[in-house]
């Protein structure tokens, strides 16, 4: 009987990806074992290079060993750990992070400490969905005067129409799964926004505040921000 070919789970970090695109390679940890965790914190340290951890659950980061968990600067509601210092800078912001309702805080705050680990402050403005109208509007004039809105939104995710009938700021709108039944885990609120007649909205996936920073970022390089 021939046996299975060995599949190799080597891990090999991309330390190049900053020089070619901007961002240095993130970690996603939802999954990989506290193991590879642990020996990707290893790597870093010895190549003295700062990193980015995303999904890294509150559970599985208490499974590492403490002096590794002493070498992350861990955010528990985010989900997030920043091995190594953040980027550094003195501008005001010029993201803003609105959000619907507190339902979403977990991907305000992936946003937020990705912005953050890039060195770029952000304003983050909660708690003003459509269901209160007013909540938003008495706000309307301070969110229009950031470049940049993420706006995070579940369950029917009209925040991101609104604000782009509202503002001119560029909008990037992450349809999260809050909500109950046919919100389906977060695809109405994506199919929501991809429908929305509102001009030049940019939609990433559900729940992914990380990728809306990352968005964000890309914008503000290519308008000579960063």
């Amino acid at each position: 009987m021939s046996k299975s070919p060995a599949i190799s789970h080597a891990i090999i970090l991309d330390y190049e990806r900053e020089q070619r695109i901007g961002f240095d390679e993130a970690v996603l940890c939802a999954q990989k074992t506290p193991e590879q965790i642990a020996a990707i914190i290893h790597m870093n340290a010895e190549a003295g290079k700062n990193r980015l951890f995303t999904r890294l659950d509150p559970e599985k980061f208490s499974r590492l060993a403490p002096e590794l968990q002493e070498q992350l600067d861990y955010n528990a509601e985010a989900r997030t750990a920043i091995a190594g210092s953040p980027l550094q800078t003195h501008t005001p912001p010029n993201i803003a992070i609105v959000s619907a309702g507190s339902s979403d805080a977990p991907i305000v705050a992936e946003a937020a400490e990705t912005l953050r680990y890039y060195g770029q402050p952000c304003t983050v403005i909660s708690d003003v969905g459509v269901a209160g109208i007013w909540r938003l509007l008495e706000r309307i004039d301070e969110i229009a005067q950031y470049p940049i809105v993420i706006a995070v939104a579940g369950m029917d995710a009209a925040l991101p129409t609104v604000l782009g009938g509202l503002v001119p700021s560029a909008i990037i709108g992450v349809p999260t799964s809050t909500g109950y039944g046919a919100a389906d885990q977060g695809k109405t609120a994506l199919s929501a926004m991809l429908v929305s007649c509102t001009q030049g909205l940019t939609v990433v996936n559900i729940d992914n505040g990380f990728g809306a920073a990352c968005a964000a970022l890309r914008m503000m390089r290519i308008a000579g921000k960063l």
